[in-house]
């Protein structure tokens, strides 16, 4: 018999032995679970184990309505997969998911909510605190499923200032830029979010020590 993870070592641990009192409570096998959500069994036992990469968001959601969860890991997956960053951007993570307004001058690269997939891993493969090729793919789709947030009924106005470096930084080689390049073009579009550019001909401004994001609450207060 495999050992009991202890549900207060982690969230991703929490999740899983959540999980699997679920499955055990609907009479499923780890087999039929993974099959109801088109999935290897293995993977089912990774997450009770919290072993392996944690969950994706739509993994989550396919979960919680198989086994009648009504939002339980739905609630539980945001700690879960803000494990996979650093300390210190887990409060910004939180923030950012409450905000109204985001207002950020971006001065090295595209903003994690508008990145497009095959950026967004050209950037966090490089990352100084990235631990492996699983810690790679929980990151990525961490921040892939932030990105609903800019379609969803409480999306928050997003006004994006890029500093010219941002745009002739050539992350993950040409193909790769041509297609974020594109992503932006179709995201400025949206009534909800306004993209500028600040060319380098405007020389020295307050901002050249780095990027910066404002975060709006609901309540009105600022964040910086």
């Amino acid at each position: 018999m495999a050992k009991a993870i202890d549900p207060q070592s982690s969230m991703a641990a929490l999740f899983g032995s959540r999980l699997r009192k679920l499955r055990v409570a609907a009479g499923l096998t780890q087999a039929e679970v993974g099959a109801l959500a088109h999935v290897v069994s293995s993977r089912i036992a990774q997450l009770e184990r919290a072993t392996g990469a944690k969950p994706t968001l739509e993994l989550t959601r396919v979960l919680d309505k198989e086994l009648v969860a009504d939002d339980l890991l739905i609630d539980l997956w945001p700690y879960v997969y803000r494990e996979a960053f650093p300390d210190w951007s887990r409060a910004f993570i939180a923030y950012s998911a409450r905000a109204a307004v985001i207002r950020q001058y971006a001065s090295h690269a595209v903003p994690g909510l508008l990145q497009t997939p095959e950026y967004a891993r050209a950037l966090l493969s490089v990352g100084h605190t990235l631990r492996d090729a699983e810690h790679l793919e929980e990151r990525l789709a961490a921040r892939l499923d932030r990105q609903v947030r800019l379609t969803g009924p409480d999306r928050p106005e997003l006004w994006i200032i890029l500093d010219e470096a941002v745009l002739r930084r050539p992350v993950g080689g040409a193909a790769v830029m041509r297609g974020q390049l594109e992503k932006l073009l179709r995201m400025a579009e949206e009534p909800n979010v306004t993209i500028q550019v600040l060319p380098f001909d405007q020389g020295a401004h307050g901002s050249l020590g780095g990027s910066l994001t404002v975060l709006v609450m609901p309540d009105g207060t600022e964040v910086a």
